[in-house]
């Protein structure tokens, strides 16, 4: 194997297994930070060995090997104790001595716990949004800090800041290293769920930068989420929040054309959407409904459904959705859900009724910047034969996206009202400019 093909491996190892490692070896050290440090230490010590010794039949063993050994000659050598003594103080110590007794039992213990834990610990509340999804990434997805910020379109240097920030406030916080109990637990659930979901969003539909579409995030949130159903199969809103992601990712492939370009939900080729993605997610839904009454992860998923279970665009129970969105919006309020269920209800019961719930939303606050909002009332407008109205709303919502590819289609629909041909329909039958606006979820671009 050449040196290349070497690193190649290691990266595809590490990316694998340091989810685990660093799981495992947080479990020893309690320090999230200082366990990152031996796994990565690890990492060097292959980058360094295995271009010569070639890569073994077991790598995430020998990583595993090899960091619990880095760890075992830190704590013998009081280096644990000596970061640690201004923490802990003599649970450290204690700690060492049980460590010392019995450390290969303590770190070959159920891995699968140890890592529910780390997604608790990077998903801890007490972090910002951006610090738990930046946390999750490295600790979780395995990415560099450099791919974390090339995802989101930020300095690495503010991610790196970002990260060292939230492996101090946890330090600080002296977050215990243990699965939360009871209602604890479902607050807690809620956020790691609300990260996963932030990082597929923004894979989803890209905030800002050249991409409709970043598909490497999409893939990341997913692998959590899988994980995560694993690791906690009694929970309704996992299964619902995975069911959701499965199927919104099986239309990756038909939501861009050849040039990048957005191709939005009603005219996409169904064809092209995943079927063994719609089946998981379709099996993952069952499971969420079955385990108890749905939450908000499983009332998108279901919305989603309908998308997935229809064979053509016209086919498409609307109003099911709409239905389904009146449920939504009682369980979770929220001005961005209410702007998609007034989508819903244009596509069941006419535009006028969508804009109807436009326009209750025109004075909330928290959409003054949302450019959906325009973008959604434009299309209704547009709909309706209003066409200078609706050049005007199409204008406003393109000025107000940071994403170039949604720009240009939005400004594609306001130059339509301009040259609108009174014998074609097309101008106007178009639904709104973005997908996750018309049928699917609040997302992280949510004011909510």
């Amino acid at each position: 194997m050449t040196e290349s093909a070497t690193h190649r491996a290691i990266d595809a190892v590490w990316r694998i297994e340091s989810a685990k490692l660093i799981a495992g070896l947080t479990r020893m050290v309690r320090d999230v930070g200082l366990a990152e440090d031996l796994a990565q230490d690890a990492l060097v010590a292959a980058l360094d060995q295995w271009p010569q010794s070639g890569v073994p039949d077991n790598p995430g063993a020998w990583l595993m090997a090899t960091a619990k050994r880095r760890a075992i000659d830190a704590m013998r050598h009081g280096k644990v104790v000596e970061r640690k003594q201004d923490d802990v103080g003599h649970e450290i110590r204690a700690q060492h001595d049980a460590a010392a007794v019995d450390l290969d039992a303590t770190i070959d213990d159920d891995v699968g716990d140890d890592l529910l834990r780390l997604i608790f610990i990077a998903c801890h509340p007490v972090l910002s949004a951006e610090a738990r999804v930046a946390l999750t990434l490295r600790l979780l997805g395995g990415l560099t800090t450099d791919e974390i910020a090339r995802a989101f379109l930020v300095s690495e240097p503010t991610i790196a800041q970002r990260i060292v920030r939230a492996k101090r406030t946890l330090r600080d916080a002296e977050v215990p290293f243990e699965l939360p109990r009871g209602e604890a637990r479902t607050a807690r659930l809620a956020s790691v769920l609300e990260v996963i979901y932030l990082i597929f969003n923004e894979g989803y539909a890209a905030t800002a930068g050249d991409d409709w579409m970043r598909p490497a995030l999409c893939e990341d949130a997913l692998k959590l989420g899988r994980i995560l159903a694993e690791l906690a199969p009694q929970e309704p809103e996992v299964h619902g929040l995975v069911a959701l992601m499965e199927i919104q990712a099986s239309r990756a492939h038909a939501r861009v054309d050849q040039h990048g370009d957005p191709v939005l939900l009603l005219e996409q080729n169904r064809a092209r959407w995943d079927q063994l993605l719609i089946r998981r997610g379709l099996a993952a839904l069952e499971r969420a409904e079955r385990l108890g009454s749905p939450g908000s992860y499983t009332l998108q998923a279901a919305i989603a459904a309908c998308h997935a279970r229809a064979r053509t665009a016209e086919e498409t129970d609307w109003n099911r959705i709409a239905s389904l969105y009146a449920l939504l919006v009682q369980l979770v309020p929220s001005p961005v859900i209410e702007l998609n269920r007034a989508v819903a209800v244009s596509m069941a019961f006419g535009p006028a009724a969508g804009l109807e719930v436009v326009d209750a939303l025109m004075s909330e606050p928290s959409l003054l910047n949302y450019h959906l909002l325009p973008a959604v009332r434009g299309d209704l407008l547009a709909k309706l034969g209003r066409r200078d109205e609706a050049r005007s709303e199409f204008e406003r919502a393109a000025s107000l996206t940071r994403n170039i590819r949604e720009r240009n289609l939005l400004d594609g629909r306001a130059a339509a009202m301009t040259t609108y041909d009174t014998t074609s329909t097309s101008a106007i039958s178009r639904p709104p400019a973005r997908e996750s606006a018309d049928t699917e979820t609040p997302d992280h671009h949510s004011t909510t």
